[in-house]
């Protein structure tokens, strides 16, 4: 472990978890640091996975994002998974003053806080497995990672829970996103501040439709600007998905069984559909990413899987977690063409079931 590393209670989620911060070069916004979140080990007396005690997950949040997910920990450390979790820069946990809130003009300007964590949770805690875990923008991020990142061989699988491949925009609409993109190489601080539809909040957050709560200075119902820049950034990934990636390791992609575009008002359907990304874009794309890519649809899944009703969350964490079994276990087996699995549930006969979770 690094002597100098600082470890500190994590002020948002409790005595269970802790923090510790990645600086990074400063910009013209100011000061940036990425921040690394790691619940605390369980005991061996407390747990019955003793033989695979060095296996951790590494998760990475998306857009309008940052980590809350604690029962996700929670059920990857009861399997005897390690958890860990970065709030990248200008995001949640790191955003600093001057900041532009979740800014970017090239998705390879992540590639610094994630090998530091990679460097943290392999080499300072000494875990020989580790397995990358990216929702949305977090998974696009992640894939691009493990297609030429420095320490990609040091990750032994990529989990991707309804990553970002493609703008989820309907013609004529659709004409926007190249002409964004131009913006964005000339002028990327220009930002459309109506990027984001509101009823996806109100579908996750307890004071509305949903079972949620969480800080809203770091998740805003409305939204962040979404930056031309940060456009073009995302762009250029989705085009190199598009083409083909060569990620070497397993590749576990996750979705829900159906999108639905969001009107001008709420519809109950938004609580059982991905009304974020279009899971058609996931089916299309995902087998590009490398050679060794599995799809699993969750039906009545919302955009995040993980904060999607009690039975399609927990049918999501449950096939993940069998997946990393099946690769990174003892018996861990290799495959070399893609496969497609569909978790058929009737979630919609439990949407406003949730139980409460609190995580602000």
């Amino acid at each position: 472990m690094s002597a100098d590393r600082v470890w500190t209670r994590d002020q948002t989620l409790g005595d269970e978890y802790e923090c510790t911060t990645l600086p990074l070069a400063a910009e013209d916004d100011g000061t940036l640091c990425a921040t690394l979140v790691r619940r605390r080990e369980v005991s061996s007396a407390d747990t019955d996975h003793r033989a695979h005690p060095r296996r951790a997950v590494l998760y990475v949040h998306g857009f309008v994002d940052y980590f809350f997910h604690t029962h996700l920990a929670d059920a990857c450390t009861a399997a005897g998974w390690n958890f860990y979790a970065i709030d990248l820069r200008r995001y949640g946990r790191s955003i600093r003053d001057g900041n532009r809130p979740n800014y970017c003009t090239d998705l390879a300007e992540y590639d610094a806080e994630l090998t530091a964590a990679i460097d943290v949770v392999r080499d300072e805690d000494d875990h020989a497995t580790l397995a990358l875990l990216g929702h949305s923008t977090g998974g696009l991020i992640a894939a691009w990672y493990m297609h030429r990142g420095a320490r990609r061989a040091q990750v032994q699988a990529l989990v991707l829970n309804s990553p970002f491949l493609d703008f989820n925009v309907p013609a004529p609409r659709s004409l926007t996103i190249p002409l964004a993109s131009a913006i964005g190489a000339m002028f990327p601080t220009l930002s459309d501040p109506n990027a984001i539809t509101r009823w996806y909040g109100e579908s996750l957050l307890a004071q509305y439709h949903g079972a949620w709560t969480y800080d809203l200075r770091w998740k805003p119902l409305l939204g962040f600007p979404a930056y031309f820049g940060w456009a073009r950034a995302i762009r250029t990934v989705q085009q190199a998905v598009a083409r083909g990636l060569s990620i070497a390791s397993p590749v576990l992609l996750l979705h829900a069984g159906a999108s639905r575009i969001a009107s001008r008002r709420w519809e109950d359907a938004y609580l059982n559909h991905d009304i974020v990304l279009n899971v058609a874009h996931m089916k299309e794309r995902g087998p590009r990413l490398g050679a060794d890519v599995s799809l699993h649809e969750c039906a009545g899944g919302m955009h995040d899987l993980f904060l999607s009703s009690a039975l399609v969350r927990e049918a999501a964490m449950s096939a993940m977690l069998r997946w990393l079994e099946t690769r990174c276990g003892p018996s861990a087996t290799v495959s070399s063409t893609p496969s497609h699995h569909v978790e058929r549930l009737d979630a919609s006969a439990n949407v406003g079931t949730n139980q409460r979770a609190n995580h602000a």
